[in-house]
């Protein structure tokens, strides 16, 4: 959601959310989240823990000029099927990077946004029961 949030062009919220907690847990382990953008455009949001294999991590924009998707931790850009940006995934480096200098300034850099959206989904949300989960 973060991502989503800062590459949005304009705010959105919460209109539905379906939460799945297994049947012994208390913390949800996927969740399918409908949003509607200021201008009444739909975003929606899948997440599911229970992936086996590589973990997938895309995001994927789609528009009346095309379709973007965001993979690999946003080292990779696809447009309309064509890469256009394939880097090195230098994610958690570049957190790493930033995190050092703002502890060393004494400053913060917050986005609460996604924050409010997840607590929307538990505030809003449906309860789902889904067989147990056995780590």
């Amino acid at each position: 959601l973060s991502i989503v949030t800062r590459i949005m062009p304009e705010t959105f919220h919460l209109v539905r959310s379906e939460l799945t907690f297994p049947a012994n847990r208390a913390a949800p382990i996927a969740a399918s989240l409908a949003f509607e953008t200021k201008s009444g455009l739909p975003v929606a949001a899948e997440f599911d823990w229970r992936q086996t294999g590589p973990q997938t991590w895309d995001i994927r924009v789609e528009t009346e000029e095309g379709t973007i998707v965001l993979t690999h931790g946003g080292s990779r850009l696809i447009v309309d099927g064509e890469a256009q940006i394939v880097e090195e995934d230098r994610e958690y480096r570049n957190l790493y990077r930033d995190f050092v200098a703002l502890v060393t300034k004494g400053d913060s850099d917050t986005d609460f946004s996604p924050l409010v959206h997840v607590a929307d989904a538990f505030m809003l949300g449906r309860r789902i029961e889904t067989e147990a989960f056995e780590d």
